[in-house]
């Protein structure tokens, strides 16, 4: 067991017993459980942990849709946090956890991000619990990450009309379009071809996480443009959007265009994920239903496109005015 990890389990084995005992009595048997802790130490052996378990669970995981990149992060995290703790995972206590993530809260890492990894594990030891492959489940005890709610705007017209007027080329205003209008994701619109547009019903069939295919919408605007840019090019790549060198356009690629409009316009913020929000919030402010929007962004969960909604107090006024 790590120092950090016997810390954690000293401490709250004394706020437990602290409750049922003297402090006298406190006094004499904190003493005790430290030494009879202290024995586990006397041989320390370097773990290796079984990787059979890990693996078993990607591939589950992957059977159940999820993403290449999700999965990478499952494996990584997983992997981290066995080998700083040298524990094996039959043997991982809630104490190993409780300090691991203390660790990376005092290295300063985000309670969303720590909220992330807890998910992780909960995920992990969960399933191979409730599989037969260790004796306990140590996420049973390991309360949740409180995270503080930020607020994310969208782009107000204003900046959006300032993102236009500061492209210097026909594909960036194509794809401020695009991304206005679909609320697609930027890994799904770097793997569109030119054949996943159709243009006479204004729609776009979408690969989204976990393979699944949606159908999106442009409006007319962004088929006005599209249309252009496509005659205009003179390369033979079927990519929808393509780079300088007339290779297909990568997600890196896209995030440096908009980091562009950024310092030319002063607009805060610019990210390609801001786009999807922008649409959800104006899509629902204009009364479609939240089960819709949440189609046409690929969501699983409610839940998730609600968090994408932002609604300002006067808009939220006026509705109540409107329907009270």
């Amino acid at each position: 067991m790590s120092i950090a990890s016997k810390q954690v389990f000293l401490r709250d084995t004394e706020k437990a017993l602290g409750r049922v005992l003297t402090v006298e009595q406190l006094q004499a048997v904190m003493p005790l459980i430290g030494e009879n802790l202290a024995m586990f130490d006397m041989e320390q052996k370097e773990v290796v942990d079984c990787g059979d378990y890990l693996k078993a669970f990607v591939e589950a995981k992957e059977v159940e849709g999820r993403s290449p990149k999700t999965l990478e992060r499952y494996a990584y995290i997983i992997k981290r946090f066995l080998k700083e703790n040298n524990v094996a995972t039959e043997k991982v206590t809630v104490y190993h956890l409780r300090a691991f993530l203390m660790s990376e809260k005092r290295r300063g890492i985000a309670d969303r991000t720590l909220a992330g990894y807890r998910d992780i594990f909960s995920s992990y030891f969960g399933w191979l619990f409730n599989e037969g492959l260790i004796p306990h489940n140590p996420c049973a005890n390991l309360g949740p990450v409180k995270c503080m709610k930020v607020v994310r705007e969208p782009y107000s017209p204003t900046d959006i009309e300032r993102l236009k007027e500061a492209c210097r080329s026909l594909r960036d205003r194509a794809m401020i379009a695009f991304l206005l209008s679909t609320g697609c994701r930027i890994s799904e619109v770097c793997a569109l071809d030119r054949t996943d547009v159709d243009f006479i019903a204004s729609e776009c069939t979408v690969l989204g996480k976990g393979n699944k295919e949606r159908v999106v919408y442009l409006d007319s605007v962004a088929v006005m443009l599209l249309q252009r840019y496509l005659a205009s090019r003179k390369d033979a790549n079927n990519a929808l959007f393509v780079g300088q060198r007339h290779g297909r356009l990568q997600p890196g690629g896209v995030r440096f265009m908009l980091k562009q409009l950024e310092r030319r316009t002063g607009v805060s913020n610019v990210h390609p994920h801001r786009f999807r929000r922008t649409l959800a919030t104006s899509l629902i402010a204009h009364g479609m239903p939240i089960q819709e929007v949440s189609m046409i962004l690929g969501h699983d969960k409610i839940d998730t496109t609600m968090e994408y909604v932002h609604m300002d107090k006067t808009t939220v006024k006026n509705s109540y005015r409107k329907f009270a």
